[in-house]
Parts: C-alpha cells; structure tokens; sequence
C-alpha cells in the first residue's frame, strides 16, 4: 500500500493502481469524534482526524453539523475508493447526547439489528461490530479527556439509507434487520479484496452452524443456486454463496464444526477442483480442458477425441464430445472421484464432504461418494 501527499492510499491488483477508501466502521468513529470535539467545545468543525487500527491517518470531511444544548451530530460519508459497493457515498451519522454516566453505543435509524446467534453482536444489538465499537469507544473517550469531561456520553449511529441500501447486501441472509452493518477490522478499503469476501462467507458459515445448521449447502454462485432448487428442496435463502473460495469454504466449515459440508457446483468452475485446485478463480488456476482431457484419456478415448476436448473453448464443448462418443458418464464418474478426494484432503477427514455436479446444457453429471447423505440430512433438518 503506499501513500500519496493528498493523504489517499493506493494498492496494486493485478497491475492496476486502485485507489483505497474507508469504511463504514471509521466513518462512525470520525463522526462520533467530532460531534464530541463539538458538543463539549461548542464550536463547529468541518474536518476531522483518526487514526485507523492499523495506523493510517485519514483526515475526513465533516457534514451535516448539528449542535443543541445537550447533544450534537454530524456526518461522514462513506467512500469504497476503487472497490464501490453498495455502501459507497452513504452518509454516516453520529448523535453524541450527555448523560449521567458510562460510554453507551447504539444503533438508530437504518442500522440493523441482530436477531440470529452466530455473528459479531449477540442477539438485539445493533450490528456495529466490535472493532468499530472499539474505534469509537477511543475516539469520543480521547475527545473527552482533551476538554476535561469525565461525565456519560450516549454515541447513537445512524445511516438514513441504511434500510434501502441493506437489501443490496448479505444482511438479510444474515438475519440482520432494518439496516446495514457498521463493520470494518482494519478501517481501510482495499480495492477486490479477497479477505473481505472471504470473511463474508465465513460470518454467514458462522451464524448458520450457530442457529442449529450441521451441515451447510454451499453454491459457487446463481447457477449452483437454481439448480439445487430442482434437485432439493433446501430454500436458497440458507444456502452460503462461496464464490470462488472453496478451500476456505471447507476450512471455516472444520472450523466452526459443521457436521458436513455439501457443494452444488457448474462443471465449468468445479472441474478445477478434481485437479485440487481450491481458488477456482481464472487468474488463480484454469486447467479445465487439461483435466477433462486427462480423465477421458484413463476412460479410453483415443487421441482424437483427446485433442479435440483439449483444443475446447468450454466446458460445455467438451462434454459435447464426450456424449458424442458414449464417454460423459465414465469421465464424470472418474472426475467426481477426484473431487471427492481433494474435498477430504482438504478436510482432514474432519466432517464429511461432498458435492453434486451439473451443467447448463446436461443438467445432473454426477456425485461424490457422501452427496446423497447430505442432502438427506439437510431436507431431514426443514
């Protein structure tokens, strides 16, 4: 990460120079810091400075100031940089009201609640996570102690969009509701991010297991998503959205003590697992055509076919091929053999593993070996 003398942060990604920007979680610290710094000096301010969890300095804008005889607030707004998401240009808000004593922190208008086990706050709290909460516990403790104030503050954060702007998140899978979540670990936004959707999937893994989910269904994407649903019964809405991170997926499902991990998966993205590769993203690992070409060499096709599946633009093509010549169910039992193995390399043998496999144009191609016992399980468990 390096820094420019405008104070914004850049990062490089596959050759690109992106910009940084911040989170929501240091929008509400910068917010509740000046609206104490203004309530207690009785002065408006227009800027304010903190300092992240990781030591970078952001001097941020102030909005929307408002300052009565007991309570005072302002605004932030929050900035994704390069990496826009659906919480890019929301206002922050943080009302700071005087009160008998003790620090208190709470959630308003379009911050949302907690209502399933399993994620950062227990049950009813305002999803402000514990790093924010953290910030801002500093941030208006430190403003205190600089005017000399040693009585109880009330920090209520709100984002007026928060309840529109939330239906564009996972917060609904979540079981957060009313609003978006106040969250961020290190106080920056680093542009594709692969540790933030990462930690997306695991909060979702997370909260499921924690509400009674032994085994969890997970789909790379929409298409894993509405093939399941003609396959099982399991509503959408609880199954986890694991992109391309199947080797995490696994990990956090050992770790938070699943009992069992079901995949549903296109061809085209979970071939590459029978090659152990666990990032199925095409700048990590591509091999698709090396694979199938590989297994329907063990079925034996002739070289032939073997060049023509190798020479394929897609998968879909290749499985052309293999149908055209009475190979597709032995390549795909081969495959799903494979793909059995690495899951449980991965695993450990820890919790059973599976995964169901399909395509646009062939629909069901195949199953690992524990498949069918975790989907019993799972549609048992409704």
């Amino acid at each position: 990460m390096e820094s420019e003398s405008s104070g914004e942060l850049y990062v490089y990604r596959n050759n690109q120079r992106l910009r940084c920007g911040h989170t929501t979680g240091s929008c509400a610290t910068a917010a509740a810091k000046a609206a104490t710094l203004m309530l207690l000096s009785r002065k408006s301010i227009n800027e304010i400075s903190i300092t992240t969890t990781k030591g970078t300095v952001l001097n941020l804008p102030v909005l929307d100031v408002k300052i009565s005889e007991n309570s005072a607030s302002c605004a932030v707004k929050k900035d994704g940089g390069d990496d826009i998401d659906a919480t890019h240009g929301a206002l922050v808000y943080a009302e700071i009201s005087l009160t008998d004593g003790g620090l208190e922190i709470d959630g308003g208008e379009g911050v949302g609640r907690v209502t399933k086990k399993g994620l950062d706050q227990p049950v009813g709290n305002a999803a402000i996570n514990s790093v924010p909460r953290q910030t801002i516990s500093q941030a208006v403790k430190d403003a205190c102690n600089l005017h000399g104030y040693d009585g109880g503050i009330k920090v209520t954060i709100s984002v007026p969009e928060g309840e529109q702007i939330a239906e564009k998140t996972f917060n609904p899978r979540l079981g957060i509701v009313g609003g978006i979540s106040i969250i961020g670990t290190s106080g920056i936004v680093e542009p594709m991010s692969q540790e933030a959707l990462v930690e997306t999937i695991r909060t979702e893994m997370k909260m499921r297991i924690a509400n009674g989910s032994s085994v969890i269904l997970a789909v790379p994407g929409n298409y894993g998503e509405d093939f399941s649903q003609t396959i099982c019964s399991v509503p959408t809405g609880q199954m986890v959205k694991c992109s391309n991170f199947i080797g995490e997926t696994i990990d956090g499902a050992v770790e938070f003590g699943a009992e069992g991990l079901l995949f549903i998966s296109n061809i085209g993205k979970f071939v590459k697992v029978a090659g152990g590769i666990m990032n199925t993203h095409s700048k990590n690992a591509d091999s698709r055509m090396e694979i199938l070409t590989a297994h329907a060499a063990l079925a034996d096709a002739d070289n032939d076919i073997l060049l023509k599946i190798m020479n394929s633009v897609t998968t879909e093509d290749a499985l052309d091929i293999l149908s055209e010549n009475d190979l597709l169910q032995p390549v795909m039992r081969s495959i799903t053999d494979k793909i059995n193995f690495y899951l449980n390399n991965r695993a450990k043998g820890q919790i059973l593993t599976g995964a169901i496999i399909f395509s646009s144009n062939y629909g069901l191609l195949g199953e690992t070996e524990n498949a069918g016992k975790l989907l019993k399980i799972l549609e048992d468990s409704l």
